[in-house]
């Protein structure tokens, strides 16, 4: 899942999913008629410990609605329109002030709280909120900020990728009545202040010396250029005006389209300029030529806290580094094994170029590799009864990347519909290029990207209404991304991997994650060059070059994310194993499932005391 872009990064930090254009044909898992609901969400706890309840959940209640005051995109992307007219401001000295001195409040209400007075679930919820709060204080410290906030852009990064799809009318906002098509105009006055002030960070940042890289930069002006080159009415921006509402009078027509041009020529397309002209013109010259946080000032200790908060452990580089050495060789033996199995006669090397080069193994068109996606997903549907007691009621759609965008997109990504269901969860795949894409990993991306990857875990999490809202709406990468990997891996239980080629297609696919451990620590910590990192992934994997260089150009962008998948998926992959050697034939996947699914995305080191519990309550029963 590409989880730090504007969109995701919102999804994780702020609780909103961003949904993005194109309509294509849905996949829906559906509830199973045995299936029941799974959960442990926090009820009110008898006598001695109703008043720590109700204190609890007011905080969790009051934190919340101010939070979504403060952040409006949060509340859009719920399907609450109150303060849909707004952007926020979310990249403001003021803005930062305001989430320090709200975080430091809701801490100091939960220390007046008596943990011990609390219920088991309810005591989940406290050391969650704790941690997520601690957790965020962290990152509003003023010498963290001071690395963070003037690098309001990159290519991975950015709401100018983000806000084009959310404003086509396929995305995220609304387009169904008079006010929300008035809403979205006054968005587009927001957009235009927010692409301003931008650019002042990036000049702070210039002043400072702390800077983005050259590379990054220079892909932020492609992008912008992509976008100017199109004309206003074949952009995404200008979606809205192909799709009003049946009941929309002629007149009322008339005028949205023309306050939308007036914007959108007044407004939208000159800031983009602005943006595009002072980066090409002034910015860039500035920005680093090496790529690796650790040549940046205040580099190593950004990178260090960046570490810690993505996988939610306390892990350092030099031991995730080794930890990803260690794993590249376990897996490329597995890959000699499907090599030799399929009775391939050369080195592994040459089985990657096999692999890449063959035709048998690319898609012939756009269509096919849509219908790939597709029968995977139905596939998918009929097992997903046996592994599963809850399936989310938000169905699952498949869609290509639009073309303006996918050339700077990864492989393949998820973004979550609502809550209430009414808006699908897409699982977006990349068609950039295909001569360069191979199929063999179409399985393992469904999985990770679709169902039961992402769209389970986040939707299953938002649409329980019973938890807290932090824990339905908010996450962490370790996590998120962990439980994806972990998904990949159901493929062998369900008999996807007895394909030899489906098989090496996910080993490939671990690969990549495994790979990341060792890139993203060599380049931000230990010096590595863009061209070593590229020339380490085409080695060790089937991957084309195309493929690898999206890759290590995302860990430039975004440090410390890509780490996410190979912890978490290594964490709940141990915690299986754990509970399947302690509890035997009282061992239920189905249940071990819910378990970890249904109280939403938790930190690594609580869902491990939450298993934990788990499996001695059972081996008491």
């Amino acid at each position: 899942m590409k989880t730090t872009s504007f969109a995701a990064r919102a999804r994780l930090l702020l609780g909103a999913a961003m949904l993005l254009p194109l309509a294509a044909c849905a996949t829906t898992a559906t509830q199973s008629a045995d299936a029941a609901p799974a959960t442990t969400a926090p009820t009110p706890a008898p006598a001695a410990s109703t008043a720590a309840h109700d204190a609890l959940w007011k905080l969790f209640r009051d934190s919340d609605e101010a939070s979504l005051r403060r952040n409006p995109l949060a509340a859009l992307f719920r399907g609450d329109l109150r303060y849909a007219d707004t952007l926020g401001d979310n990249i403001t000295d003021e803005y930062f002030a305001r989430e320090k001195a709200a975080t430091e409040a809701d801490l100091a209400t939960l220390n007046g709280i008596d943990r011990a007075a609390l219920d088991e679930t309810d005591q989940l919820a406290y050391d969650v909120f704790k941690y997520t709060q601690e957790d965020t204080l962290r990152g509003l410290q003023p010498d963290i900020l001071a690395l963070t906030v003037v690098r309001p852009i990159n290519h991975f990064f950015g709401i100018h990728t983000f806000y084009p799809t959310f404003a086509s009318g396929q995305g995220g906002a609304p387009f169904r009545t008079i006010t929300d098509y008035d809403n979205n105009v006054k968005r587009h006055h927001d957009f235009a202040v927010y692409i301003d002030r931008a650019i002042g960070r990036f000049r702070q940042g210039m002043a400072s010396g702390v800077v983005e890289t050259k590379l990054t930069i220079n892909n932020v002006i492609a992008q912008l250029d992509t976008q100017l080159a199109q004309p206003l009415e074949e952009s995404p921006y200008w979606g809205p005006t192909k799709n009003f509402p049946a009941d929309f009078t002629d007149a009322q027509k008339a005028e949205q389209t023309a306050k939308l041009r007036q914007s959108l020529t007044t407004e939208v397309f000159p800031a983009l300029r602005r943006l595009r002209d002072f980066l090409k013109n002034d910015y860039v010259s500035h920005a680093r030529d090496t790529v690796g946080l650790s040549s940046m000032r205040g580099g190593d200790r950004l990178y260090r806290l960046m570490v810690q908060q993505t996988t939610t452990l306390p892990l350092d580089p030099e031991t995730i580094h080794q930890t990803g050495l260690s794993e590249v060789a376990r897996i490329r033996a597995a890959m000699e094994q499907v090599k030799n199995e399929v009775h391939f006669n050369g080195t592994l090397a040459q089985f990657f170029d096999h692999l890449r080069n063959d035709p048998q193994f690319k898609a012939s068109s756009r269509e096919a590799l849509t219908q790939m996606y597709y029968d995977i997903g139905h596939r998918v549907d009929a097992q997903v009864p046996r592994f599963f007691s809850s399936v989310p009621r938000s169905r699952l759609e498949i869609r290509p990347y639009e073309p303006f965008r996918e050339r700077f997109e990864a492989g393949g990504s998820y973004d979550s519909g609502t809550p209430d269901g009414s808006r699908p969860g897409v699982f977006y795949f990349n068609a950039y290029d295909l001569p360069s894409r191979t199929t063999p990993g179409t399985t393992t991306l469904y999985l990770h990207e679709g169902a039961p990857g992402h769209h389970f875990q986040i939707s299953l999490a938002q649409e329980n209404d019973k938890l807290p809202p932090f824990m339905r709406f908010g996450g962490n990468t370790a996590y998120v991304e962990g439980w994806a990997l972990y998904a990949e891996t159901l493929g062998y239980d369900m008999g996807f991997y007895n394909d030899p080629y489906q098989r090496f297609g996910t080993l490939s696919d671990e690969m990549l994650r495994a790979m990341r451990l060792v890139v993203d620590t060599g380049m931000h910590a230990k010096g590595w060059t863009r061209d070593q990192s590229i020339e380490y992934m085409m080695a060790n994997s089937d991957m084309g070059r195309t493929d690898a260089t999206a890759e290590v150009e995302r860990y430039i962008a975004i440090p410390s994310q890509a780490l996410a998948y190979k912890t978490g998926a290594m964490t709940i992959q141990r915690l299986r194993r754990k509970a399947e050697a302690e509890l035997g034939p009282k061992f239920d996947i189905r249940e071990f499932h819910a378990q970890v699914l249904m109280t939403g995305a938790l930190p690594l080191s609580i869902l491990e005391q939450k298993i934990d519990r788990w499996i001695a309550t059972k081996k008491a029963s």
